[in-house]
Formats: C-alpha cells, sequence, structure tokens
C-alpha cells in the first residue's frame, strides 16, 4: 500500500491494514476521493487494474449500518447505487463500487447545456425510487413534525442567531419561528414516499452505463412526495430558470402519476406542495451552511447561502401567511448583501 496520506492519521493507518486484509497481496494505492458534511470519509484505491472506493465511517461517530441497508433497497429498484464487496462495521470501513470522479455538479457547470439529457436520468431514477419502493418507504424514519421542526430551527439558531447576531428577541427570529410552524402544517399533508434527502448535483454521479450512480442516501426517510424533487431541481449548489425548473417538475408529476403514486389534484396543487417543501429544506440548508462553519470549521458551505436564500425571497412572498416572514427576511437579512452574509470572519 503505498504512502500517499499521511501516516499520522491512525484512522488512514488502520484503514490500510483492513485493505491489505481485503484485497491480498500487491501495491495498492490510497488517496483522498472526497468528503461530505459529515465525518465520513472517502479514499479512491487503486490496483490490480481496477479502482474501489474506501468509505472511513467513525463508528463512534457514524452508523454504516443504514447506508447498506438503503444501498440494498435502492439497487433492488434498480437505481444505480454503489455494491458493496467487503465490510467491517464494527471498526466502521467499507469498500465500494467506484462510480467515477465525474459529479452532476461538475458536469453542469463545465456545459449548462446537459441539463435536459443529465436531469432526464435523475428524474427517471427518482421516479424508480418513488415507485418501486412504496413498502421499502414504510420501515425508514419518517419525516415527522419533530425532524421537520428541527430542520428548520437550524436557521434560526445558526444563521440568525450564530452569524448574524438576530437572536430570539428580534422580529425576525419571530416572524419565522411563525412561517415554520404554517410551512410544516402544509408540507405533512402531503403524500409519503422514499425520500433520498440528499438527491441532488454533489450526490448524483455521472456514468455512461446506468446513469446517473447516487450516493449520500443512508438518512433517507419516508415523507413528502416532492421533497427530492425539489432537492434535485432547486439545487443548493446550482440554479435554473423558474420557467424550466417548474416544466421539469411538472414532466416528473407527469411520470410517477401513471406510475400509480399520488400527485395531487390538480399541477397548481402540486407545484404549492413542491414550493413550500423548497421553502422547508433551504431554510434547512442555509442554517447547516452556517453550522457547517461555527461548528465544524467547514468555511467553503458558507458561499451557497446566498443562493439558497435566493429561493426563499421568490417564493416565500408567494403565500399569504409567509408574507410577514418574507418582509422582514428582506430588510433584516438580505439587505446585508452576499458578502456579508457568506462571510466566514468570526
Amino acid at each position: 500500500m503505498s504512502h500517499l496520506l499521511p501516516t499520522s492519521d491512525s484512522r488512514v493507518a488502520l484503514l490500510r491494514k483492513w485493505l491489505q486484509a481485503e484485497l491480498g497481496p500487491g501495491d495498492f494505492t490510497l488517496e483522498k476521493a472526497s468528503e461530505d458534511a459529515s465525518f465520513r470519509r472517502y479514499f479512491r484505491i487503486s490496483g490490480q487494474g481496477r479502482t474501489w472506493i474506501a468509505m472511513d465511517a467513525p463508528p463512534d461517530k457514524e452508523d454504516s449500518e443504514p447506508f447498506l441497508r438503503v444501498a440494498t433497497m435502492l439497487r433492488k429498484a434498480s437505481v444505480h447505487a454503489p455494491d458493496c464487496y467487503a465490510q467491517d462495521l464494527e471498526r466502521g470501513f467499507l469498500l465500494l463500487e467506484d462510480l467515477g470522479t465525474l459529479t452532476y455538479l461538475d458536469e453542469l457547470r463545465r456545459d449548462p447545456g446537459l441539463a435536459d439529457t443529465l436531469y432526464r436520468d435523475a428524474l427517471y431514477s427518482l421516479a424508480l425510487m418513488q415507485s418501486n419502493l412504496v413498502v421499502e418507504a414504510q420501515t425508514l424514519p419518517p419525516y415527522d413534525q419533530e425532524l421537520l421542526d428541527r430542520e428548520m430551527a437550524l436557521f434560526t439558531d445558526w444563521l440568525l442567531e450564530r452569524h448574524l447576531g438576530l437572536g430570539p428577541e428580534s422580529g425576525i427570529w419571530r416572524a419565522a419561528t411563525e412561517a415554520f410552524a404554517w410551512i410544516r402544517e402544509q408540507v405533512l399533508t402531503q403524500p409519503r414516499v422514499f425520500v433520498h434527502r440528499d438527491y441532488h448535483s454533489r450526490n448524483l454521479m455521472r456514468c455512461d452505463a446506468h446513469n446517473p450512480g447516487v450516493l449520500d442516501f443512508q438518512d433517507s426517510v419516508c415523507g413528502p412526495v416532492t421533497y427530492d424533487l425539489v432537492s434535485l431541481l432547486r439545487d443548493c449548489y446550482i440554479s435554473w430558470p423558474e420557467q424550466r425548473v417548474r416544466a421539469w417538475a411538472l414532466e416528473f408529476r407527469d411520470r410517477v402519476g401513471k406510475l400509480g403514486l399520488q400527485v395531487g389534484s390538480s399541477e397548481e396543487q402540486f407545484l404549492s406542495w413542491f414550493d413550500l417543501m423548497g421553502l422547508q429544506r433551504h431554510l434547512k440548508a442555509s442554517g447547516i451552511f452556517a453550522r457547517l462553519w461555527y461548528r465544524d470549521g467547514k468555511p467553503v458551505y458558507m458561499a451557497d447561502i446566498p443562493r439558497t436564500l435566493s429561493y426563499i425571497r421568490v417564493i416565500a412572498p408567494r403565500f399569504r401567511p409567509l408574507r410577514k416572514f418574507a418582509k422582514l427576511l428582506e430588510s433584516d437579512v438580505l439587505s446585508l448583501g452576499d458578502e456579508q452574509i457568506s462571510r466566514t470572519g468570526h
């Protein structure tokens, strides 16, 4: 095993020994492939004329069992989740299929003209998840009131108070709390399906065959029908014209409706569901990005907060119960400007 990574990293040293035992004798290289917003790390292993991905998920911080269980569900549904070739849950190691190096985000930034092709494949895979995992979805944790509220509270706790200094005494905090309650009530009326929960351009891999490869699904839940759709189409990392987004959303509604899923009584109702689910997700994401900086020391996500807030700015005023919140968001937060909102200095 070559030493491309620091030998002082005890987890890497332990991973090397495990890989040597699993892969047998030979000259293998190990290099960092990616990290995500959790404590998991991924390494690309090369040798014997092929590559693998090794996941390092410290068992005291991450449980890898849901990853394996949901991966099995997805492959059963004909979705391209990575195969697992070896596992050691006690030490937190998995040896996985390598889905390549090209994320949807990389490809779309390189060539936006690929959007229709790539989203067609992604929407097809999403339809497979929802239509083929109806029974399995019921075995997953519910996306319930407690989880929805906890996620939206990230916005007030981490973005408003910790990052911007707008605490519970501020008007925007109080308006946000009232908005959360109304959004939650509306979202809970949606039909329930399998929800990947992070179905977006960073977690979809461009594959030559069986596109896309799907990653980061271990937190899947049973939840609202539009959640993954809005994660994909109103992505936290890349944005598209509103008319195009709504056309894609309605194409998806037509597809899954024909597969027997509940999609609302009209296109207007479905798009209302879609908009409200997006508000919940972007409130959550805005708070998470701030938390990743202050709690975890990961500043890169702060640059994406202006995009998530811009979605809220556009969508919230469409709903009368949210207009007070939208107005205060505009005056107390958005008026600060993108540079100040996304700053990483303490």
